[in-house]
């Protein structure tokens, strides 16, 4: 991982950036379980992404999803469940507003995928989608750090892709655990900051 990566081989993945999580009406805003260090993010993240289009890279979204059962209520795991117990029908709702893409970043989206669990490999069709376009290089960001971008960052890594993680991009609940979460993550990837992550994309690969 100490060679620039080709941008047209590299793919930007964030990682669970959606209304349901960051937006004043959706589910999380409503349950008051909103991080505030994610709040941050889109508008961190965004140029991260036009760098990307801008290079040839390609930029995938996860979307963490509930499916509805035969009656329309969510079908929630029982640890999320118990976790968050505010989350009710319609929320992270295939086709939802509150299942989308943050506004900011909705625009360089070129494929999303939809989740159930941490990673956004488990169950999904990101690795199809990686290897069909020719990517080697992934850089993660999103939410939570601890969660679904640690998951990720190892299911990458152990499908022998390059993969940085983007520091200033990812966020958790409180900064202890992001900063634990980035630190066992240096054992996989690269740790950069999304300054970095631009800067690559602008460099000839």
């Amino acid at each position: 991982m100490n060679r620039i990566p080709n941008p047209r081989h590299s793919a930007l993945l964030i990682v669970d950036l959606q209304n349901d999580f960051l937006a004043p009406d959706g589910a999380y805003a409503r349950g008051g379980a909103v991080s505030a260090a994610a709040l941050q993010l889109p508008q961190r993240v965004a140029p991260v992404a036009q760098a990307f289009k801008q290079a040839g890279g390609l930029v995938v979204c996860s979307r963490f999803t509930l499916w509805p059962n035969a009656r329309g209520e969510p079908m929630v795991s029982s640890h999320l469940k118990a976790l968050r117990p505010f989350l009710k029908r319609g929320d992270f709702s295939p086709g939802s507003s509150g299942h989308a893409v943050v506004p900011p970043l909705e625009p360089h989206v070129d494929v999303s995928v939809d989740k159930v669990a941490y990673s956004a490999f488990f169950n999904t069709q990101l690795e199809w989608v990686l290897r069909r376009a020719g990517v080697e290089a992934v850089f993660v960001c999103g939410i939570v750090t601890n969660g679904g971008v640690a998951s990720t960052v190892r299911d990458a890594h152990a499908r022998d892709f390059d993969t940085y993680v983007l520091c200033d991009g990812c966020a958790a609940f409180n900064d202890d655990a992001h900063r634990a979460a980035l630190k066992d993550i240096e054992t996989v990837a690269a740790v950069i900051r999304c300054t970095d992550a631009t800067d690559m994309m602008h460099c000839s690969g």
